[in-house]
């Protein structure tokens, strides 16, 4: 037990320092190029903090845990809106791009309807089991295609499209990181996120067993929050250091990445039945991408503000009860 909470704390401390340094090279080579830093947040950095998601998906699929790969993602998702989004606007509320919110956050909307589908195969087509198959993985990570293709089509645009960031006023110039410096600051910090969020899980799952709790709670709650703390300690980083384009591009990114490419390469490798993750879980999942998109709009035209933050971790932790009362 003792052991098991050392390597919690020793696992949150590798991730908080990968995240850093991943925020830190990222922004570096985004100015190096002149990408804008919501193109860094899409891919790079969304994809290096999706990692433990992939890893822990595809290595459930392959063992035939399907209930725990389907979970890590469904929950991981909540989690990135709910509470990193919550999170990053209660430490400074976040001014989001008019293209975010026309293009970016109604296709997580669309990737979690897409998933809320899947699951209700017994309503749609009258199936015994509701399952995520090999065709509708193949359908996922045909989407996760096509998301690729945009991400990269408005990298070209951003330099002469993006609208300009605020800048955090400082007390002396900010000087640029050398290309070799950001390049071994993306890669220093993906390995100690990786590495400190799997320590992370599998301590905190131990102790979760020796308390007694389910491994679909688990999956919901410990590993999906675990698994999400290297996007929200990047993305409360960036939004401390000003950049809530990177922020906000984290936890989009990593939405899209978690159904389309992580779920659909875990849905081909073996097909993936529910289980006990039900239409609440993915109804919870598929209405905080919808309140994520809505906050955006209303209140300060696309700003989410403290208010929003704290309704969003507030609806997690009444979810987290729901899950562990029910359990």
């Amino acid at each position: 037990m003792l052991l098991d909470i050392f390597l919690l704390v020793a696992g949150l401390a590798m991730i908080l320092l990968g995240a850093n340094w991943l925020t830190d090279g990222g922004s570096g080579v985004a100015k190096r190029f002149g990408i804008s830093e919501l193109v860094i947040g899409l891919t790079i950095v969304a994809f290096g903090t999706s990692a433990p998601e992939l890893v822990i998906s595809v290595m459930s699929a392959i063992k035939g845990s399907a209930g725990l790969a389907i979970g890590n993602v469904v929950g991981s998702n909540i989690f990135n809106v709910l509470m990193i989004i919550g999170i990053v606007a209660m430490v400074r509320p976040i001014k989001v791009e008019h293209s975010i919110m026309t293009n970016e956050i109604p296709l997580v909307v669309l990737a979690s309807v897409a998933l809320l589908a899947c699951g209700n195969g017994h309503l749609l087509d009258g199936d015994m089991t509701d399952m995520v198959t090999r065709v509708d993985g193949i359908l996922l990570l045909l989407f996760f295609a096509i998301f690729m293709r945009y991400t990269f089509s408005i990298a070209k645009a951003a330099p002469s499209h993006s609208e300009p960031e605020p800048r955090q006023e400082t007390s002396r110039p900010e000087v640029p990181v050398p290309m070799w410096k950001a390049c071994g600051m993306i890669v220093l910090g993906l390995a100690a996120l990786v590495w400190g969020g799997d320590i992370f899980v599998d301590s905190a799952s131990s102790l979760a067993r020796a308390m007694g709790v389910s491994d679909a709670v688990i999956g919901l709650t410990i590993v999906a929050a675990g698994t999400s703390l290297p996007e929200l300690a990047t993305s409360v980083v960036a939004a401390t250091k000003g950049r809530p384009g990177l922020a906000v591009g984290n936890v989009i990114g990593s939405c899209l990445f978690n159904i389309f490419f992580v779920l659909g390469l875990s849905a081909v490798i073996r097909p993936l039945p529910l289980g006990s993750i039900g239409n609440l879980d993915l109804l919870v999942m598929t209405g905080a991408a919808l309140l994520f998109w809505l906050f955006g709009w209303i209140i300060r035209h696309r700003t989410i503000t403290r208010i929003e933050g704290i309704i969003l971790v507030l609806l997690y932790i009444a979810y987290t009860t729901v899950l562990i009362v029910n359990a």
